[in-house]
């Protein structure tokens, strides 16, 4: 004999009924139907680190941990400045460096942002994803978790990020108190570089990471896209995955990695998808960034699907990083400008 329901109990259940009817369903994901294949896609500097991760994949490394072993290459390399250690530091001379991941199977993502210290950033957003129901740690909340796990702190900076960041400060302005470098020597132009990696296997488990020491001589504190969910970079494991490098304040207005991520959920090619969005930041740039209708800094954005197709697009011609499963090489972007004479 069934129980008797109180009127409470039932408008109770007949509201939650009725909120999640109203709730929308995302729509369907266009997949093309056909078999999958493994594939990589990257930054221009991450052509190593592609090779490493379909190395890994084709041995049945999890997609995450394939990304996270290619990135390393670079945040461990002191001759990029733009990644990890030797990476140039903040107007204070302190290196603060920012990542994040996420793993499409499981769903989840982590992120550290300032982080100082500790040279894999990459590996340290990867713990906040496994080991914690957070998603960001910052600073030296962050740096302390990280030696929680035997992270070692060191100085991330080398003899030749710590003299590009004196060749700066001597030269910030005529009416301060330090002597200007000669004119001939070589200032270092003020970079945005990042690495960020997209990874599927041949199963259509996707991943992807993105790390970067940030701008160059930027206001201590300051967090680009890189540790950014949905900015820096986006996994749907029904879609794809996508990721930026460039100026961080241009992608973050348009969430720019779950933006072209959906973009490919309505059909589109990686590459047109990536397009897609970089039209959407350009419409959103303000006038102070633009000259004759131009942005005047870089953004590119990489992006693979579920089936293994990548592309990357830019918003002035440049190359990107990526391997097919059998080959990995550099390629050229599609791109919405030439760039000026």
């Amino acid at each position: 004999m069934s129980q008797p329901v109180s009127r409470r109990t039932f408008l109770g259940a007949s509201g939650l009924a009725a909120a999640a009817a109203a709730i929308p369903a995302l729509p369907p994901a266009i997949i093309r139907r056909s078999a999958g294949h493994p594939a990589a896609v990257s930054s221009s500097n991450g052509l190593r680190a592609v090779n490493r991760a379909m190395e890994l994949v084709l041995r049945g490394t999890d997609t995450l941990d394939a990304a996270v072993e290619g990135v390393k290459i670079q945040e461990l390399d002191p001759a990029d400045n733009s990644v990890g250690y030797g990476g140039l530091p903040n107007e204070d001379g302190i290196v603060q460096l920012d990542a994040s991941c996420m793993h499409g199977p499981t769903r989840r993502a982590g992120a550290v942002a300032a982080l100082e210290g500790i040279k894999t950033p990459s590996e340290v957003a990867r713990l906040v994803l496994k080991y914690t129901d957070h998603i960001m740690l910052v600073g030296e909340g962050a740096k302390r978790f990280a030696l929680s796990y035997g992270f070692k702190e060191e100085d991330l900076l080398t003899p030749e990020s710590r003299q590009l960041w004196l060749t700066w400060r001597a030269n910030r302005g005529p009416d301060d108190d330090w002597l200007n470098v000669p004119e001939d020597e070589q200032m270092v132009v003020r970079p945005t570089g990042t690495i960020n990696l997209d990874v599927v296997n041949a199963q259509g488990e996707i991943s992807s990471v993105t790390t970067t020491s940030g701008l160059a001589w930027k206001i201590p504190g300051r967090a680009g896209d890189s540790p950014i969910i949905g900015a820096g970079q986006y996994t749907d494991n029904d879609v794809g995955a996508a990721g930026s490098t460039g100026r961080g304040e241009a992608n973050i207005v348009v969430c720019g990695g779950f933006l072209t991520v959906e973009g490919m959920r309505r059909g589109l090619q990686p590459t047109d998808a990536c397009l897609e969005t970089l039209k959407r930041v350009v419409r959103l740039t303000p006038p102070r960034l633009l000259k004759d209708g131009r942005p005047t800094f870089e953004l590119k954005f990489y992006a693979v699907n579920k089936r293994g197709d990548f592309g990357a697009a830019s918003l002035y011609p440049g190359k990107f990083a990526a391997h097919d499963g059998k080959d990995g090489g550099l390629r050229y972007t599609a791109y919405l400008y030439q760039r000026p004479a």
